[in-house]
């Protein structure tokens, strides 16, 4: 699959951005259309015709509204050193690709491969007992020889002690964000973000200065599973977010 174009990347950024225009849609549209281009290149007839389109959202697409942003926040990547990987584009995350729920564009810093042969998800609470750190620095060791991709969620407790235990044993590292990339959350732990970038790195679903509102973090979860053959729970409280992400885990 060839790497797209920058005037489909743009108007992909674009279609994300249009009012009433969800993932599972976007998909649809560029499929039926054979590209975001195309899609705001139809009018209201053809897009009246596609399966789950109707006049809100087709009107919605013809207001072009959402250019402007798509074109700064374009650019904004490029000045950042910030990829972009579409859906329909060569560089997305394989193991994304077939679920239902997969993000459209996924942003990254970093020297990632999202698709080493092994992957490991390690989550768990943010309240992390020393027994929790001493497991989870044992597993990610264990790992060595596997030469395993840890993915985590880069937050306080068990998220940031298996980032550092992976950095510290050589394996690669993705800590997922419910934030944009240019706002590392919690701060605390931009140093460790920064460090990962040598051999992994920071990935979103979300525009680069978008800030971590509490419903985000439920939708970070789902990429985790999505990019992990197994997803370990270290500690988790009855209710923690990690169970959220062992749900998704399940489902994928």
């Amino acid at each position: 699959m060839a790497n797209l174009s920058e005037s489909e990347k743009i108007s992909t950024l674009a279609l994300m951005h249009t009012p009433a225009v969800g993932s599972v849609t976007i998909r649809q549209l560029i499929s039926y259309c054979s590209g975001a281009e195309n899609v705001f290149k139809s009018d209201y007839k053809k897009l009246i015709k596609i399966p789950g389109i109707g006049d809100k959202v087709a009107r919605s697409i013809l207001k072009k509204e959402s250019f402007a942003f798509a074109e700064k926040e374009y650019a904004a990547c490029q000045n950042t050193g910030t990829e972009l990987h579409f859906f329909s584009d060569a560089t997305y995350p394989s193991r994304l690709k077939p679920l239902y729920d997969a993000p459209v564009v996924l942003y990254s810093r970093g020297k990632i491969d999202f698709n080493m042969g092994k992957s490991v998800g390690i989550v768990g609470t943010r309240q992390v007992t020393e027994y929790g750190k001493s497991v989870t620095e044992t597993i990610i060791k264990d790992l060595l020889p596997h030469n395993a991709l840890i993915v985590s969620g880069l937050a306080y407790g068990v998220d940031i002690t298996a980032h550092r235990a992976a950095m510290k044993n050589n394996l690669p590292t993705i800590g997922v964000m419910a934030s944009g990339l240019n706002v590392i959350y919690p701060s605390a732990h931009y140093r460790s973000a920064k460090d990962m970038q040598e051999n992994g790195g920071i990935v979103t679903e979300n525009p680069l200065e978008t800030k971590p509102d509490f419903m985000r973090f439920p939708a970070r979860n789902r990429i985790i599973a999505g990019l992990s053959d197994i997803t370990i729970v270290i500690e988790s409280a009855k209710k923690g977010g990690s169970l959220i992400t062992v749900e998704f885990a399940q489902n994928y």
